[in-house]
C-alpha cells in the first residue's frame, strides 16, 4: 500500500505502518483509523481497497511529508532571518528551548568535547 508515495510496510499492524509516513504518530494514525473504521490491529496487507482509499483520503486532510518539511525549514528561517533568540540557537547548531548546555546535549553539540578528567597529565614513577 502507498500513501502519498511511501510504501507501508505489509507485515507491520496498519496502526505502526502509517508511523512510517513523516507527520503520522501513533496518536493521529488512531485517530484515521478510528474515522475510517478500520481495525487498528489488522496487518496493511490484508487491506481491501475501500479501506485504502478510506484511509487514504483521510491522510490527504493533514498536511505530511514535503510540505511539512518545507514548512518547518521555513519557520526556522523566519527565526534566524528576524534575529531572534532561537533563530541564533539554531544558527549555532545548540539546544533552542532553555535546556542546559555545561554538561548535557551531547547530541546537539557534538559527541566529541572532552569530559573533565579525559585532560589530566598522568603520573609515572621513575
Amino acid at each position: 500500500m502507498r500513501i502519498s508515495g511511501i510504501t507501508l510496510p505489509d507485515e507491520k499492524r496498519i496502526e505502526i505502518a502509517l508511523t512510517a509516513v513523516y507527520g503520522i504518530g501513533r496518536t493521529r494514525a488512531h485517530t484515521i483509523l478510528d474515522e475510517a473504521g478500520v481495525d487498528h490491529g489488522i496487518k496493511s496487507k490484508d487491506l481491501t481497497e475501500d479501506q485504502e482509499g478510506k484511509i487514504r483520503t483521510l491522510v490527504e486532510n493533514y498536511t505530511i511529508e514535503g510540505d511539512l518539511k518545507r514548512s518547518k525549514s521555513a519557520n526556522i528561517k523566519r527565526l534566524m532571518d528576524i534575529g531572534s533568540y532561537r533563530g541564533s540557537r539554531h544558527r549555532k547548531g545548540l539546544p533552542t528551548k532553555g535546556q542546559t548546555t555545561k554538561t548535557n546535549s551531547r547530541t546537539v553539540r557534538g559527541g566529541g568535547r572532552k569530559t573533565m578528567g579525559s585532560g589530566k597529565i598522568k603520573v609515572t614513577k621513575k
